[in-house]
This record gives structure tokens, C-alpha cells and sequence, in this order.
């Protein structure tokens, strides 16, 4: 994680860095206490704060997550997603343009959507996979729009939308458009 120095991984690289200098200088004190029983104590009371703070923040990402655990499709092995499923906490989070900004380059960046030619050969195989979250929300328009699919990340743009999603206006098949700018996205 340390070797890659782009912003997408350095965001992460801060917290793994704190979290293991935590641990680092908790077990650090605990070696160097073995015989005074009321700092042990002490820390054995701070480990039980961190390992609560942990489960606190767990709950609460999974509570901020929860309803937007996607749709089934017709037809279709994976689910779609949108945006109103979500808290309005998160929602807010999302629309902010500085932080959606940072998170569309990440997923630009990542290639997900332009491996899936490489993934699946053939429309067949591309329509039966069950797709990741990423890839049916970023790497595709939503099916409500009605776009026939020429391969896996190749669509047919010349066929009107058959839905008024502002998601199907939005879907370009360019490498670094796609769909990233679309409510499916994020």
C-alpha cells in the first residue's frame, strides 16, 4: 500500500498507519508493565474502549449501508442499485462534489469497467455473470433504459431510452465516463 502514491491509496494509507502505532505503543506499555498491576489495568480498560469504539463504528457503517442492498433484475444475475435506497446521511456524503470527485478517479483508475471485455468474451457469458456492484452500477447503463448491450462494456447509444432515468442520458461508453457520473454509481 506504502509503494503506490496515488490518492486513491494514500487516503487509506493514514488510518493503517495510526491504527498499527495504537497498537504499537498499547502493546509497547503492556510489555514494559508486566509488574504494575494498576497500569494494567489501566490499558486493559483502554483495549476494551478501542475494541468498543471498533464495534460502535462497525454498526453504524452497517446501519449508514443497510437499505442499499440492491434490486433484482429480471433476467439478470446481479442486482442494480440506487440512490435514494441509502441514508440521508451517506446520500449527502455522495453528492458532495469534492468527495464524489475523489471516489469517481478511484473507480477511473481501478479499470473495473474496462476488464470486463477481458472478463467476459462473449455477450452470453456477459449477461449470465454476476456482477459486482462497481461493475453493474459504473460500468453499464442501468437495464431500465433499454440500451442493447454489443459486448461487455460496449452498448448501443443509437436506440432512444425507453426510461426518463437522467441515468440514461448520462451513460456515454468512453473508458472514462461510462456511467461513473450517474445516481447508479454512486
Amino acid at each position: 500500500m506504502g509503494a503506490h502514491h496515488d490518492n486513491c491509496r494514500k487516503s487509506l494509507t493514514l488510518p493503517v498507519i495510526g491504527l498499527g502505532a495504537v497498537i504499537l505503543i498499547n502493546n509497547w506499555v503492556f510489555g514494559s508493565a508486566e509488574e504494575q498491576l494498576n497500569l494494567v489495568m489501566d490499558l486493559s480498560h483502554l483495549a476494551l474502549h478501542y475494541t468498543g469504539g471498533f464495534l460502535v463504528f462497525t454498526v453504524l457503517a452497517f446501519i449508514v449501508t443497510n437499505n442499499g442492498s440492491g434490486h433484482n433484475v429480471s433476467g439478470l444475475r446481479y442486482k442494480e442499485y440506487q440512490l435514494q435506497d441509502y441514508s440521508t446521511w451517506f446520500l449527502k456524503q455522495l453528492n458532495n462534489s469534492h468527495n464524489w470527485e475523489h471516489l469517481k478517479s478511484c473507480l477511473v483508475k481501478s479499470d473495473d469497467c474496462n476488464n470486463l471485455s477481458k472478463r467476459y468474451r462473449t455477450l452470453k457469458q456477459f449477461k449470465s455473470a454476476k456482477l459486482s456492484p462497481i461493475e453493474a452500477g459504473c460500468c453499464r447503463p442501468p437495464s431500465e433504459c433499454g440500451y442493447p448491450a454489443v459486448n461487455a462494456s460496449f452498448y448501443d447509444l443509437s436506440f432512444h431510452p425507453i426510461s426518463s432515468n437522467k441515468d440514461c442520458r448520462l451513460y456515454r461508453n468512453s473508458k472514462a465516463v461510462k456511467c461513473y457520473n450517474c445516481d447508479s454509481c454512486k
